[in-house]
C-alpha cells in the first residue's frame, strides 16, 4: 500500500483523477458554496458535474490540496482522495 501524497499539480490531479474514471464534480452544501467531489460514477443524487476549468478555479480559490493514495495494499489503483488546506 502507497502512503498518501499531497499535491496542487493541476495535471497530477486530473491525471489521477482520469486514470481512476472519475469526472470532476461538485456537492452543493447549503450555505457554504461549493464543495469538490470526484464522481466516480455511483450514485450519489448531491453531486453535479463541472468543467475541469471551473473544478481547478474553485480548488485554488480555496486555497485547497488534493490528498490521494495511488495503490491499495492489495496492489490496485486506489480511488482513495481528499481535498485538503493547503497550509
Amino acid at each position: 500500500m502507497s502512503e498518501p501524497l499531497k499535491t496542487t499539480n493541476h495535471e497530477v490531479i486530473r491525471a489521477w483523477i482520469e486514470a481512476r474514471e472519475g469526472r470532476p464534480a461538485i456537492a452543493r452544501n447549503a450555505g457554504k458554496g461549493a464543495v469538490l467531489r470526484v464522481d466516480f460514477g455511483e450514485h450519489e443524487n448531491d453531486l453535479e458535474p463541472v468543467e475541469w476549468e471551473e473544478f481547478f478555479t474553485i480548488f485554488d480559490d480555496n486555497e485547497l490540496a488534493f490528498w490521494h493514495q495511488d495503490i491499495t495494499s492489495e496492489g490496485l489503483p486506489s480511488r482513495f482522495n481528499k481535498f485538503v488546506e493547503r497550509g
